[in-house]
């Protein structure tokens, strides 16, 4: 995607201890899961330089590709950013935050939850800018997105089904593991809230088995 206009953006660049962050769980993923800093570049297909880049820590993952890669290697997304987990109250500093951006700055992800490993649940804060639309990769099998639509009118749009529309003080529900988009409709930012719940592994091997059944 191309630059929006700043009247389309839905928020500023992201501070770059989330980039450290991301860099080396990506790296450990990946080497765990056996796969070359190429192969890993072309399944999430982008120039192996740059994805060479991100893993050292030098550029800002995009918010689609951040959610391609946590695709790929099958884990929830918090395991991509995840760090030290303080103990006790934690009070999120609005400008501590972690925050990824889009391609074209329409939208905006910021991780309302301490990421930690083995986390099933998250809980974003998704800023929309106006008339913007943005699509989303499917997620790990037997994940569930539960939007709430705090302002605005959206439309979302998951998988084949026909799109659905969701206004201030709607929520819905919906399979994570489909391609997705979100449009705003109206000429203002919309805010949203989005709740991602993962199955834990054995749940996740049984549908993936039971899926497979059923093409057979």
């Amino acid at each position: 995607m191309n630059a929006t206009s700043p009247s389309k953006r839905a928020c500023e660049a992201p501070p770059t201890h989330l980039a450290i962050a991301f860099a080396r769980n990506l790296k450990r993923l990946r080497v765990k899961r056996g796969y070359s800093l190429k192969q890993m570049a072309q399944l999430a297909q982008i120039d192996p330089l740059v994805l060479r880049q991100i893993e050292e820590g030098r550029a800002e993952p995009p918010l689609a590709l951040a959610w391609t890669v946590a695709s790929i290697l099958d884990v929830p997304f918090a395991q991509l950013i995840a760090g030290a987990a303080p103990r006790g109250t934690v009070v999120l500093r609005h400008d501590k935050v972690r925050l990824l951006i889009s391609e074209s700055r329409g939208l905006c992800s910021r991780a309302l939850f301490l990421p930690e490993e083995g986390q099933r649940t998250e809980f974003f804060s998704l800023p929309l800018a106006p008339h913007h639309s943005e699509s989303s990769p499917p997620h790990a099998t037997g994940s569930r997105e539960i939007l709430h639509v705090a302002e605005g009118r959206i439309e979302v749009t998951v998988g084949r089904e026909p799109p659905h529309f969701a206004e201030a003080g709607d929520t819905i529900i919906f399979p994570a593991d489909l391609p997705d988009s979100y449009r705003n409709l109206t000429g203002l930012p919309a805010a949203l809230y989005l709740v991602m719940t993962y199955p834990d592994r054995a749940q996740a091997i049984d549908t993936d088995v039971e899926a497979h059944a059923m093409r057979h």
